[in-house]
């Protein structure tokens, strides 16, 4: 691995509580943040087999888990996105 690699992993593992390896060697880091009102927010960062950040977006989800709102901030942001809720 090479050192810039080995210190983007350490630095995204400290910054992220959980991670997965990916299908393409990559890796999807995430953590999430509990609102006052039940709220979730998760912060999802995908990176390539070289670390290199190749999405990162915000998901919402409501006092209930469910998944309500997707707000993707890289590699364009595009603004947030309602899901509907069935």
């Amino acid at each position: 691995m090479s050192n810039k690699k080995e210190l983007n992993r350490k630095l995204n593992e400290s910054k992220f509580s959980n991670w997965v390896d990916l299908s393409n060697k990559g890796r999807r880091y995430w953590y999430e943040v509990r609102g006052r009102y039940g709220f979730k927010a998760r912060y999802v960062k995908e990176v390539d087999d070289n670390e290199e950040t190749i999405r990162f977006y915000q998901e919402i989800y409501d006092e209930s888990n469910n998944l309500i709102e997707i707000h993707e901030k890289f590699p364009v942001d595009h603004g947030h996105k309602r899901i509907k809720v069935i």
